[in-house]
């Protein structure tokens, strides 16, 4: 009998994804999947309603949320898992940075406005329809008020970094997102890797306590997804992976499950719970050869 396979990086409504969590349950059953999780970004809000349609389908589900982070300047996402949803720092905590995206929202607005682009923020809102709005609500307004063509065109016109509406979005140091993911019971994991090409801060990351690696991404290529595995294994790092689904795109079905994660995955992640709080080993206490494999691999 095939091994089932898992999807550990989905977005719904609550965030940036079309689908409702009902809809992503569905299709979890469709691609027969035996686990999935819900890592709306900065939220989650969208926690209940699935794990509710997940347990009418017999599907697991580990709630989750993908945090926006600083590290040295760099935007890194960071992914939480097997969260206490009713942890009220976590809420607290994912309340304010929710209010971070609203405000960029405004700032974009402000600059969209200003190079003669007449988009409001009330036009945004209403098409967001949740708490945590980001760039992709704004290209989709600037979309369906006919100011663009697509979506493509509206971040490569305006949004996309250093763009004429482009302005940055206040991000929780990493440190403090790793720290409040462990106070709500959960593991966390640096999300896409390969997109951040920052690899050779990842042992800054060990050693604040970070988790895991996602090694395996829709936009990861094999080699890729087997060079972070690579370095999971030699720093100790827990292995996860999804699609990072945001829903049926341009007519096309959605990516939930077209990523194969194994489900020994999650057997991994569960053993790794009870120490998710304890200290972690610093760079400098790991086998040297382990140190001396990151540098290698960086000036590789």
């Amino acid at each position: 009998m095939a091994k089932p396979y898992i999807d550990l990086h989905l977005h719904t409504h609550f965030s940036d994804g079309v689908s409702t969590p009902e809809q992503v349950a569905e299709e979890a059953e469709r691609m027969e999947l035996a686990a999935i999780a819900l890592t709306d970004h900065d939220t989650i809000e969208g926690c209940p309603r699935l794990a509710k349609a997940c347990a009418t389908r017999g599907i697991e589900f580990i709630p989750g949320t993908e945090l926006s982070t600083d590290i040295d300047g760099h935007e890194m996402h960071l992914l939480g898992y097997h969260l206490d949803t009713n942890n009220e720092e976590l809420i607290r905590e994912t309340t304010r940075y929710q209010q971070n995206r609203t405000d960029r929202v405004h700032g974009l607005i402000e600059r969209l406005n200003s190079i003669d682009v007449p988009l409001t923020a009330e036009q945004v809102f209403a098409l967001a329809n949740c708490k945590a709005p980001g760039r992709p609500h704004v290209a989709r307004a600037l979309v369906k008020h006919g100011y663009c063509t697509t979506i493509d065109e509206a971040f490569a016109r305006y949004l996309r970094k250093n763009a004429p509406g482009w302005v940055p979005k206040k991000n929780a140091p990493f440190e403090e997102a790793i720290q409040l993911i462990h106070h709500a019971g959960g593991l966390a994991v640096m999300a896409h890797p390969g997109l951040n090409k920052i690899d050779h801060l990842i042992p800054r990351m060990v050693d604040a306590g970070l988790d895991g690696l996602e090694c395996w991404h829709n936009r990861h290529p094999k080699s890729t997804a087997k060079r972070y595995r690579e370095m999971a294994r030699r720093l100790g790092l827990l292995i996860t992976g999804g699609s990072d689904c945001h829903g049926p795109q341009r007519g096309r079905y959605p990516l939930i499950g077209t990523v194969r994660v194994p489900s020994d995955v999650l057997d991994d992640m569960k053993h790794r719970l009870p120490s998710a709080v304890a200290p972690k080993t610093a760079l400098g206490q790991l086998p040297l050869s382990a140190r001396e494999w990151v540098g290698e691999r960086e000036n590789a």
